[in-house]
């Protein structure tokens, strides 16, 4: 097993998600920081166009959305676990409740003009206007809550949390889980990086004890690489890239070997083009080959994405 790379920056709340799943499994991993706004030449030449936060590099092996991180750390190391025996449904089920719903009710509070300003304070004004046109973009054709409607959801879903956790000291029991990870990291963004904000947190005690739990865990062993040497990782690797039809679920009517696109549903929806190589009951994987990175493997989950067929260019 080749070393774990997370490409991330510091405020990324989802990159906090990783970062977490890292300490409670006491795993070593090297940091590449990328930045938080297009463009991101080195990520991409990496993922093929995918350009959310964060991904996981292992090798040429590229994974993106951080479900399918997850899943992969999981394999990784599967103790302790995040799918506990008897509510791995469950826990797969909250957490993405947790990284869509709540997670957009979260940043819809926390983004209002005070937490943008306490955000962009220590940077030039133009910053606060790049990141705000990045993520109108990212975000074009969803329908996303006014300020006032977020507030009263998290509102609610913190209290729900709360509930949740009346008589144990994580979501589902004694442990914390994948569920933990995916509520705790927009919560860990209003605390940390818009405290003016973070008054809302202070009606929930035992959420904020919870978030204490989850904070202790740390980020496991981290060290530091390069976006270069990172890409020099993935061109050095070798690794048989066979379509894998062992497993082949297909849902589209398009076979292994096709040339495809892969795009997330919603917010971020650049698509990675590539080969079609695998298609598990729960992920596929693309072949690409980048100048820099040479042939790279980009996984993506099934759930969230969506895959089409492409036409070779002449």
């Amino acid at each position: 097993m080749s070393e774990l790379i997370l490409h991330h920056y510091p405020t990324s709340p989802f990159s906090e998600k990783i970062r977490a799943v890292l300490g409670f499994k006491k795993l070593a991993w090297q940091s590449v920081i990328i930045p938080s706004i297009m463009p991101k030449p080195d990520l991409t030449a990496l993922t093929g166009g995918y350009r959310k936060t964060p991904v996981l590099q292992i090798g040429s092996d590229v994974y993106c959305d951080t479900a399918l991180i997850c899943e992969v750390l999981e394999h990784v190391q599967p103790s302790p676990t995040l799918y506990p025996q008897g509510q791995k449904g469950l826990a797969r089920t909250l957490a993405q409740w947790a990284d869509s719903t709540l997670f957009w009710a979260a940043m819809g509070y926390n983004l209002q003009k005070p937490g943008m300003a306490e955000l962009f304070a220590n940077v030039p004004p133009d910053a606060m206007k790049a990141f705000a046109a990045d993520r109108g973009a990212m975000a074009q054709g969803m329908t996303r809550a006014r300020p006032a409607d977020a507030t009263s959801a998290y509102k609610s879903y913190l209290r729900r949390l709360a509930d949740m956790l009346d008589g144990q000291d994580f979501l589902l029991g004694s442990a914390p889980c994948m569920a933990d990870f995916a509520a705790y990291h927009p919560l860990w963004f209003t605390r940390t990086q818009v405290p003016v904000m973070a008054g809302i947190l202070q009606a929930t005690p035992a959420v904020l004890a919870w978030m204490d739990r989850i904070a202790a865990l740390d980020h496991g062993q981290m060290g530091k690489l390069s976006a270069t040497e990172a890409i020099a990782v993935c061109a050095g690797s070798t690794r048989a890239t066979a379509q894998n039809d062992e497993y082949f679920q297909d849902d589209h009517g398009i076979a292994l070997g096709s040339l495809v696109s892969i795009s997330a549903e919603s917010f971020g929806a650049e698509p990675t083009l590539g080969e079609l190589v695998a298609a598990t009951r729960t992920r596929y994987t693309l072949r690409r080959v980048d100048a820099r990175a040479g042939q790279v493997q980009v996984h993506f989950p099934r759930i969230g994405y969506a895959l089409k067929r492409q036409e070779a260019s002449a």
